[in-house]
């Protein structure tokens, strides 16, 4: 049995003063099959791209992937109309009123937000009670709170929209871009929001909306020392999940964040408690000092931020959450963990960075905690889909001596912090699987990867920017990963995790992941927008999954995703020598059954005695013989011409349908005899025309080869370098290195700004000399980086040029 827990709606004094023709009765409610509602029609299709279609070309230089469809997890779906700027949340049931169904309730509600929208919806995500759902856009970022009150004039609920960050995002001064934003997986109220200035940073809805909680400012590598200007532009992030220091990270392309942790925050007790004995037994008594420092540290946050854990841990206490307090360590920073590598194999080491079988750049990212296995994915431009494994725990690690910036209430509370994340540069050892646990912990060594697979999706490649790539979760099958991209939908199956398999004692070679094309789609190659603009996994507590997308032109598919066997990989005898020329067998029907065919049986006649010639025939010794004779021959032959009659008249019919389907066919082979025939004299003249064509293009062939620029030398190994850095300096270099031009620039506006306006309000409390020389001192220093980064763009353009002027001579001298 099914229940439905949609709430109705407060009734206010206005609704009932509406004439009751405007409210829908619930005698008009039906239950219609999903992919039928009526929000998802054709009938919109020109008007949404007519909607969306302006800006793209503003979006032209980023594209970025839609999704306007969420769900809350049980029994409201959310879509976001792009023509009419409103929010529809439909009713729907699962598994009614078959278990492989999904109805849906019509008419669905309206919510609209209380202030005008100036941007476009790309993407919506709803939190983990429901309560606020995120509107993210190239332009804008809000969040509409789901409860509101339900307007007179058309009957739609107005909800309270609020923009998030409008002051560091959106202002007109920057060209800041959000990069991604994503709910917080421990909080109701916490976002994260990585942008293109490399800051990653945490939002509370329930304080101020406008000011980050949180700032962590990101520094890959040291300064000074990076050769790649792509390698200082974030990607994507993605928090960790319910695994031991997991729950605290935030992974990057491929970096790790370690502890994060919201304030408010609450997590499972015996989680915390969890790390926190890890901490106490592998890293203080650990034979290594700077294992028992860096447990010091974690143990002396975790104490701090959850006061309750001590007495849970001396005294074991009945608390089952624990509520996450404001705290950070005044006189050290977070370690910007990274990049990680991959676990090396003979004592070589290879850096996860060094990805020579993807091509393009990285698009998105995904952690998926699957059992005892920390999975990450990272999708690339070029249509592959990197998956590893991580093959050690993450833990926390921070720098002393570099203190954060924290910001304190008059009680001295903490409001807020802000620090600078950087990489510390130390030598890599070499790690291997077999290595004892206190070898490797609390080291303060990024952990390794474990390379499951690297799957190319074959996608097409029509566009300059690559493929945008989107990764899902399946919610019922966490080894099941979808993928969302120009060309479909993907379902992606991962059959082998190393240590869930070490952990429930099943010794499995790798297996490779099993790749299944579940929606495909076809788009023009000039079309810029995905086809798909939402998709959601849906499940239930019976084990019936289903997937959920909206096409561009609005309309609904629904499918249903099988969830039996599908972990059991299928098995190919690759020594198996499998024929493609081996004729099929046809078979025949029996016209006569082979028993007649053979013959009467071959009886062997008994031995007579030596005196039969002289037994006369009307003897009673004769007569026996003759009888025994008569007996045999009437045994065999004359039963079997019996059984040869009988056969012949009843097989009459049979034989009869036999010839008429054989003369039938025949009249049809004839038939395309005759077609062929006629045919003929057309292919002729093609294989003629063919062939003159043939010889029309050898001719032109062999005068193109007597050209002098037909002998030029291929390139060599060390030139086909060359010329791919070349390429990937044009597609991703020039790109970074435009972008934090443009993030300095905008930095210097706004620090001029503020300075400006902190300067007049200042001016007679504060030391004006020593504050004008800092000021200047930092103008300068930000004056000076912009010029260097605009030397080297200038520098890298000049190379660029001499480098094609050099490769034309080199051509026109081998002519």
């Amino acid at each position: 049995m099914r229940y439905n827990f949609d709430l109705p709606e407060k009734e206010t004094e206005q609704q009932r003063q509406t004439p009751p023709s405007r409210v829908t009765p619930k005698e008009e409610l039906q239950w219609l099959p999903l992919q039928n509602h009526p929000i998802f029609s054709t009938s919109t299709a020109t008007a949404t791209a007519t909607a969306t279609g302006g800006s793209t070309g503003h979006l032209s230089s980023h594209r970025t992937a839609r999704n306007l469809m969420a769900w809350d997890g049980a029994s409201r779906l959310y879509f976001w109309d792009s023509e009419k700027k409103c929010l529809h949340r439909i009713s729907i049931r699962l598994g009614e009123p078959d278990p492989t169904s999904v109805i849906a309730e019509s008419p669905s509600k309206v919510l609209q937000a209380d202030v005008p929208l100036n941007f476009v919806v790309d993407r919506i995500s709803i939190n983990r009670n429901g309560s606020a759902l995120l509107l993210t856009g190239s332009d804008g970022l809000c969040i509409m709170y789901l409860y509101g009150h339900t307007s007179t004039t058309d009957n739609t609920i107005i909800c309270r929209t609020v923009s998030i960050g409008s002051e560091i995002y959106f202002n007109s001064n920057n060209v800041i871009r959000t990069l991604q934003v994503s709910w917080h997986p421990s909080s109701d109220t916490h976002l994260g929001i990585l942008s293109s200035d490399s800051v990653f940073r945490i939002f509370d809805l329930s304080s101020d909306v406008g000011l980050p909680e949180q700032e962590y400012y990101l520094q890959p590598v040291d300064p000074g020392k990076s050769r790649s200007a792509a390698s200082i532009c974030p990607v994507d992030f993605s928090f960790g999940a319910e695994h031991l220091w997991d729950r605290f990270s935030v992974d990057g392309s491929i970096y790790i964040l370690c502890p994060v942790v919201p304030f408010g925050s609450v997590y499972k007790s015996e989680s915390i408690l969890e790390i926190y004995n890890d901490a106490h037994t592998f890293g203080l008594k650990s034979a290594n000092s700077t294992a028992v420092s860096n447990s010091n540290l974690a143990i002396f946050w975790l104490e701090a931020t959850f006061p309750e854990l001590v007495h849970q841990a001396m005294e074991g206490g009945n608390l089952s959450m624990l509520k996450a307090q404001p705290y950070a360590l005044f006189d050290a920073s977070l370690s910007l963990q990274g990049p990680l590598r991959k676990v090396c194999n003979g004592g070589e080491e290879l850096l996860a960075v060094r990805v020579a079988d993807c091509e393009g750049r990285a698009v998105s990212f995904l952690y998926n905690l699957v059992s005892k296995d920390s999975i990450l994915v990272t999708a690339w431009s070029g249509g592959q889909l990197q998956i590893d494994a991580l093959a050690d725990e993450i833990q926390p690690v921070w720098i002393v001596g570099s203190p954060p910036r924290v910001r304190v209430d008059p009680l001295d509370r903490i409001l807020g912090l802000a620090m600078i994340c950087e990489s510390i540069p130390c030598e890599l050892s070499v790690l291997k699987l077999d290595q004892p646990p206190d070898y490797t912990c609390w080291l303060g060594h990024p952990p390794p990867m474990l390379r499951l697979a690297i799957i190319d999706l074959a996608l097409p490649r029509n566009m300059e920017s690559g493929s945008l790539i989107s990764l899902f979760v399946d919610p019922l099958i966490p080894e099941r990963i979808y993928s969302l991209h120009d060309g479909g939908i993907d379902s992606i199956v991962l059959h082998f995790l190393p240590f869930t398999s070490e952990a429930i004692g099943k010794n499995e070679t790798m297996k490779a992941p099993s790749v299944h094309p579940v929606l495909s789609t076809c788009q023009a190659e000039s079309s810029s927008l995905c086809p798909i603009s939402g998709f959601v996994a849906l499940s239930d507590s019976f084990g019936y999954s289903w997937i959920v997308a909206v096409t561009y032109s609005h309309e609904c598919i629904v499918l249903e995703m099988k969830s039996l066997n599908l972990l059991i990989p299928v098995n190919v005898d690759s020594e198996k020598d499998i024929s493609l020329e081996e004729p099929k067998r046809i078979d025949t029907p029996d016209i006569i059954s082979k028993e007649l065919l053979s013959g009467p049986k071959v009886v062997f006649i008994p031995q007579a005695s030596p005196n039969l010639r002289s037994v006369a025939a009307d003897s009673f010794e004769g007569r026996s013989t003759v009888h025994q004779y008569f007996k045999l021959f009437h045994e065999n032959y004359v039963e079997y011409a019996h059984k040869v009659c009988f056969e012949l008249k009843h097989h009459g019919p049979h034989l009869k349908r036999i010839i008429d389907d054989q003369l039938a066919r025949l009249g049809e082979v004839q038939q395309k005899l005759l077609k062929v025939e006629e045919k003929q004299p057309t292919l002729e003249e093609r294989i003629h025309r063919a062939n003159q064509m043939h010889a029309f293009l050898d001719e032109r062939l062999q005068n193109l080869r007597k050209l002098p620029g037909a002998h030029k030398k291929p390139l060599s190994r060390a030139e086909r370098q060359f010329k791919s850095e070349l390429d990937r300096f044009r597609g991703v270099e020039l790109d970074a290195l435009r972008s934090s031009i443009e993030t300095l620039n905008a930095r210097l506006r706004r620090y001029i700004q503020s300075s400006k306006s902190s300067n007049t309000s200042s001016q007679q409390r504060h030391l004006p000399g020593r504050k004008k020389l800092l000021e200047d001192a930092q103008i300068s220093q930000l004056q000076s980086a912009i010029a260097k980064l605009s030397l080297v763009n200038s520098e890298n353009a000049k190379k660029v040029k001499v480098v094609e002027s050099a490769l034309r001579s080199r051509e026109r001298t081998a002519d």
